[in-house]
């Protein structure tokens, strides 16, 4: 299991090296996405559903802190990785260590990955992509949105598929 978080970290890391600035959503997103966190979660949902919404809330975060620290001008170099590094070792570790990751009886059957750890790695990655896509589309329509609520809609709408993607595959 050490191994894994190793190599997750280690591959999340590299990945956001080459993120542009950032990319804050909105305070409705995040919402949502904390709101689906608690909300799989007390109704059972499976742990790989729960931990897409996991991810892509401590991505909405990162982009939050991210977007915060640019504008009380706060630089220093590797702030991103510091800032990305902190939010998922805030949520991981006390994840692992009060035995909700790392459970041998709640691993994906053909990889051995802890169903919720595999569900954050995924939620982060099409939160991001969300986002990333978000602000594709504003860019090629003059810094305009095509329509109401499309910077809560873009980032969401991967979580949302592959919720239900997951729900099938894990039932």
């Amino acid at each position: 299991m050490k191994k894994t978080l190793i190599y997750f970290f280690s591959i999340l890391t590299v990945s956001f090296f080459f993120a542009k600035q950032a990319l804050a959503v909105c305070p409705i997103c995040t919402i949502a996405v904390g709101a689906g966190v608690g909300f799989s979660r007390w109704l059972g949902i499976d742990d790989a559903i729960t931990g897409l919404w996991l991810g892509g809330l401590i991505v909405s975060m990162i982009f939050w802190t991210e977007d915060w620290l640019e504008k009380k001008n706060i630089r220093f170099k590797g702030r991103i990785f510091v800032n990305i590094l902190a939010y998922y070792a805030l949520i991981v570790a006390p994840l692992y260590y009060s035995g909700i990751i790392g459970n041998p009886l709640n691993t994906l059957c053909f990889c051995g990955l802890d169903k919720l750890l595999f569900g954050i790695i995924v939620g982060s990655v099409a939160f991001w992509f969300g986002a990333s896509w978000y602000a594709y589309f504003k860019e090629k329509n003059n810094g305009r949105a095509h329509f109401p609520f499309q910077k809560v809609l873009m980032p969401i709408l991967p979580l949302i598929i592959l919720s239900i993607i997951f729900y099938f595959l894990t039932k």
